[in-house]
């Protein structure tokens, strides 16, 4: 069944880990059109080529940009917007950095690269949803947040991003408040402890064969990229737990 068929769909962070198998995923659902977007141009060409493969039908195009860069983000929009003509049905705002690694306690965080943090996964989101939003009101689409259990617990050590996730959760419901009486619905997912680069980096000590592989986290995102998940908005999900509940909820 082709739950997303004819949706275009833009996806942030989209050269490895949970982007990249959402890409996937999204492609098997009948995506109409994939724009993917990440810092890493060779890893992001990689990616396309695999969906190409999976999907030959799903007009997909690679974006080589930096959500942390207003002018960037600019860019991402209007080559997005170029290739859906004007139409953009889902933007998921995957992109995420933790800053430097191992990650230091407040006290001894660098205010550069702290602001670098906020910049990437709060600043970002809210500069895509805002130049994305007059593609998405007449015809109605979904805004999907990838947030962290960090962003609601105050853990020491995960300084800027946990703060970073904080904010982007907050905003998520602000944005949702803002768009209820439109078609664009905002939510909000926790994908849960997973097997990829960044949470490698963000706990070395730790085993990462225990944690879920990305490609298993993703169906809470076909829900909420199709059609099913229409007049669901403001909530957050976890996508390891008994999402379907809070959908119903």
């Amino acid at each position: 069944m082709e739950r997303l068929a004819g949706k275009n769909i833009l996806i942030t962070g989209a050269s490895q880990g949970l982007g990249r198998e959402m890409a996937l995923r999204f492609a098997r659902e009948g995506a109409g059109g994939l724009s993917l977007v990440a810092r890493h141009g060779d890893q992001l060409s990689q990616v396309c080529d695999d969906v190409r493969k999976l999907a030959p039908k799903t007009d997909v195009v690679a974006i080589e940009a930096d959500v942390s860069k207003p002018r960037d983000i600019e860019r991402i929009v209007a080559t997005a917007l170029a290739q859906f003509k004007g139409h953009l049905d889902v933007l998921v705002n995957n992109a995420s950095t933790i800053g430097p690694s191992p990650m230091p306690n407040l006290l001894d965080y660098p205010v550069e690269d702290f602001r670098g943090v906020l910049d990437t996964n709060l600043i970002g989101p809210f500069l895509l949803i805002k130049n994305a939003l007059p593609a998405m009101i007449e015809r109605g689409g979904s805004i999907i947040n990838v947030t962290s259990d960090a962003g609601q617990v105050g853990y020491p050590g995960w300084g800027a991003y946990g703060i970073s996730k904080f904010g982007l959760e907050g905003m998520s419901q602000t944005w949702a408040s803002e768009l209820e009486d439109t078609n664009v619905r905002v939510n909000w997912v926790d994908p849960g402890s997973m097997n990829t680069a960044m949470h490698r980096a963000a706990e070395p000590e730790e085993d990462p064969t225990e944690w879920a592989n990305p490609a298993d986290v993703t169906d809470v995102f076909v829900f909420l990229a199709s059609d099913e998940s229409k007049g669901i908005t403001g909530k957050r999900f976890q996508a390891q737990e008994d999402w379907k509940a809070a959908a119903s909820a």
